[in-house]
């Protein structure tokens, strides 16, 4: 098979031929595509995480599908939302540290596949919409989370930043600084919120440079995250994700699978 044949065709006419492809040679062509690639990026969604035994949002046994007795009576968008962070603040709290605490949690073969790209000088970073820090904990370095972490915590009043555990220890309703009184919130992007302007824009940087983006894990249906595949304008666009998504049409190598698996699919030179 003639991947760089493959690769030099018209989008259209390549789409075609890889249709054709057997998976062997789909899995040939992805490695021979981030082989040859000068600049590759990764955007990464829950999906990315739920082989750790993280719950992704959407799914039928996503976050936003579980009943709790508890938090019945509000939305997932409303528990995880700015406006329920300030006026209801202890039943965000109960319900953050009910469903957001990551202790114990390992990464798993994205997460580590990825840290090895980056390692070998394959791949020059990782956009991430999760917050559970896992990237970094499997050895990625540059890791631009644009939903931001609960790694982080900090003071509303004074700015003070608390380590990654204090708020899932902290035993008082609503977390507050011991220098100033105020609350300690997590640093991380809720409803109602904008994203982080540093992160976000790095990750748009990325993406205008890159000329290979891998997209895994993501339905691609929350923005503006999502706009930085709708704005790419490289040469070569994966996908992997186990359900189709809006953007599946659009993309050279398609791959509806479990991430973990396929990214373990990748050898790097």
């Amino acid at each position: 098979m003639d991947y760089e044949e493959i690769v030099n065709m018209t989008p259209t006419r390549r789409r075609q031929c890889i249709n054709q492809l057997s998976e062997d040679e789909r899995y040939g062509l992805l490695n021979y595509v981030i082989n040859h690639a000068k600049h590759t990026v990764f955007f990464g969604g829950a999906g990315v995480s739920t082989e750790s035994g993280i719950p992704d949002f959407r799914s039928k046994d996503g976050l936003y599908n579980q009943h709790d007795v508890q938090f019945d009576a509000y939305t997932p968008e409303y528990l995880l939302s700015h406006d329920c962070l300030y006026r209801e603040s202890k039943v965000f709290f109960e319900y953050y540290r009910q469903k957001m605490n990551v202790e114990g949690i390992k990464p798993n073969r994205a997460h580590e596949k990825l840290a090895e790209m980056e390692a070998k000088g394959k791949l020059d970073c990782v956009i991430t919409q999760n917050i559970d820090g896992l990237h970094q904990k499997a050895g990625s370095k540059k890791v631009y989370e644009i939903h931001g972490s609960t790694m982080r915590n900090y003071c509303v009043g004074c700015g003070t930043k608390y380590p990654e555990d204090f708020i899932f220890k902290n035993t008082q309703p609503v977390p507050l600084c011991p220098k100033c009184g105020k609350m300690i919130r997590p640093d991380v992007t809720m409803y109602g919120e904008s994203l982080p302007d540093v992160a976000f824009m790095n990750a748009q940087m990325a993406v205008m440079r890159a000329d290979c983006l891998i997209v895994g894990g993501t339905s691609l249906m929350v923005y503006p995250a999502a706009g930085l595949v709708t704005n790419y304008n490289g040469d070569f666009l994966i996908l992997i994700n186990k359900d189709v998504t809006a953007q599946d049409r659009y993309a050279d190598l398609v791959f509806h699978d479990s991430i973990g698996k396929v990214m373990s699919r990748i050898k790097v030179d």
